[in-house]
């Protein structure tokens, strides 16, 4: 999605130029093609699939609507599986009109709905906190207590964790213990990173490289390592600034920030 005006194609042609190790797939990537060849292109690119994206979206207003979400949930699973990604990554959901705690509860319910098949598929499912500016529309899980404790309320730890996106919990007081918890019960699943521009022309679409932005990105960087996290740093950059962009270009800039941050290690866009 950082990438979002190329193909798969030319993702899996360009990233490993620039020293990419690895790839969430987003489900609209594989509409229409063989999951299966997903895979094999991925692997002869010599790039990992990091994850799917994304899942959720579990709160609806019927309970149709719910068991659509279930559904929808459930393909995800089989795509994953299928693709060789070994998590999917939860943008939960929520309904204008329809309280935070309803919200909270059919995710819960939701989740605990796809849980066995996630299981059974070697799948794990990370829930993805939103910042609070997407509670009404797009999300009612906001903080990392509250995915915590749907973690908590399911006890599925080999299978259930959270995934941190800078852009979405830099803010939250209670980050760095959080973060700390996240490490000792293993439910440290995905780390996102892109920078938060102040002034900030749109809240979905106007994210920032890496240095752009108010983000300690650095310092949160070294508590997930601290928690023991050993896995992909993934670059999540919603821009149209970047997007009309020659995209080449916008991955050597994404390059050079990256760089910038940690000095010459892989990078990973998602």
């Amino acid at each position: 999605m950082t990438t979002k005006p190329w193909s798969l194609e030319q993702c899996l042609a360009e990233f490993p130029k620039r020293d990419v190790s690895g790839i969430t797939i987003w489900r609209q990537m594989l509409e229409g093609r063989n999951w299966n060849d997903v895979r094999r292109q991925t692997m002869d690119a010599g790039l990992e699939v990091v994850s799917l994206c994304r899942g959720g979206f579990f709160p609806a207003v019927t309970l149709s609507g719910r068991q659509a979400a279930i559904d929808d949930n459930l393909v995800a699973i089989e795509q994953a599986h299928a693709i060789g990604a070994p998590l999917i990554v939860l943008v939960c959901g929520a309904i204008p009109g329809l309280s935070l705690s309803e919200s909270r509860k059919q995710i819960a319910d939701g989740i605990a709905a796809v849980l066995p098949a996630a299981e059974s598929a070697g799948v794990k499912l990370a829930i993805e906190p939103l910042h609070p500016m997407y509670a009404g529309d797009r999300s009612a899980v906001n903080t990392m207590r509250q995915a915590h404790e749907i973690c908590e309320a399911l006890d599925s730890p080999s299978s259930l964790g959270i995934a941190i996106d800078v852009y979405h919990v830099w803010w939250d007081p209670e980050l760095k213990e959080q973060i700390e918890l996240a490490g000792r019960t293993r439910r440290l699943h995905a780390f996102h990173i892109c920078d938060w521009k102040t002034p900030t022309k749109d809240l979905l679409n106007d994210r920032g490289l890496m240095g752009e932005g108010c983000i300690n990105i650095r310092e949160i960087s070294d508590w997930v390592d601290d928690a023991g996290f050993t896995g992909h740093r993934e670059v999540e950059i919603f821009s149209d600034r970047w997007w009309a962009a020659d995209q080449g270009a916008f991955l050597d800039e994404i390059r050079s920030s990256y760089v910038k941050l940690y000095g010459n290690e892989v990078i990973d866009p998602s």
